[in-house]
């Protein structure tokens, strides 16, 4: 540290983002904040495909172009962290087993590839809802941010997860997916919401509803009873319709937002090698968010 108390920079980094519409995305300013925090020049940028005029088709161009520029490390969100999988060289088991990537380290002329997202989701859930029952669990989305959030469940320990989306064969093949990574537990897609609803020890919502240009209540108010816990994915605003409607029927939630920073955590270790203050990046990401908090985004 310097005399004035600020760190030395010692380093110089580049990393990025690569996904659709993540102009709003907290993600640059988490990485970067504590990147000088540890004295690093960390320069981190968004390479929006939407205001590029590219397509997830041009994916491989991307990583190239950042590989050319010396980037450590790239971050993938909606809609390429399945695209990206085939143009990496190697993948971590937890990336293989859920079949989506949403970090990417560059290094010595190879790709490797990561997911942080599950971990991001567990490591937020256990200090939101450290007593959670998850006997019966039911979830509502199968994508990208789906399958991390049912790979983390069930890792956690859920006896039973019942998967919604609304496209029913999404839901069938990440169920397949997650019943064969998990045996121990019993995993289904569902095909009647209240039903699964009425026998739910809790709801993980992971859907792009509740952002401020899709907004709204992914299920009925009335499918929640107070005994159900209920834990969301958006982070943007933290407190989503679902769960002001949830707290007000007496359930315990937990917002998007650990999420959103226990998978910057990762990644930010992955492409530094260093170890992130965890309690530094949650304040920090709390001062972002809490000045405008009915902006609307996905993590990324």
């Amino acid at each position: 540290m310097s005399r004035e108390g600020r760190a030395i920079i010692v380093e110089t980094k580049f990393a990025g983002l690569i996904g659709s519409g993540i102009q709003r995305s907290l993600t640059p300013a988490m990485h970067m904040a504590e990147g000088a925090a540890q004295g690093l020049d960390y320069d981190y940028v968004l390479i929006d495909l939407d205001t590029l005029g590219h397509t997830p088709d041009m994916l491989n161009d991307l990583i190239r172009d950042a590989e050319n520029k010396g980037f450590c490390g790239l971050n993938i969100t909606y809609p390429c962290k399945q695209t990206v999988m085939p143009l990496l060289d190697e993948l971590s088991d937890d990336a293989a087993r859920l079949g989506a990537v949403n970090t990417v380290v560059l290094r010595d002329g190879k790709r490797f590839g990561h997911n942080t997202d599950w971990w991001g989701f567990a490591e937020g859930f256990r200090r939101q809802l450290p007593h959670a029952d998850l006997a019966s669990v039911v979830q509502l989305g199968a994508g990208g941010a789906g399958a991390a959030t049912a790979f983390a469940i069930l890792k956690m320990g859920a006896e039973l997860l019942t998967i919604f989306d609304v496209d029913s064969d999404r839901a069938s093949q990440l169920a397949d997916t997650m019943a064969g990574h998990f045996p121990q537990a019993s995993v289904r897609a569902g095909s009647d919401l209240e039903q699964a609803m009425r026998t739910a020890t809790g709801l993980v919502h992971a859907t792009p509803t509740g952002m401020d240009k899709r907004p709204g209540l992914p299920l009925p108010a009335r499918y929640l009873r107070r005994e159900v816990w209920v834990s969301e994915v958006v982070y943007f605003p933290l407190e989503t319709a679902l769960l002001a409607e949830a707290r007000t029927r007496g359930c315990h939630v937990a917002h998007g937002g650990d999420m959103a920073v226990f998978q910057a955590v990762g990644a930010f270790r992955l492409f530094t090698g260093r170890e992130p203050d965890v309690d530094r990046m949650l304040a920090h990401f709390l001062a972002l968010t809490n000045p405008d908090p009915m902006r609307g985004e996905r993590h990324g």
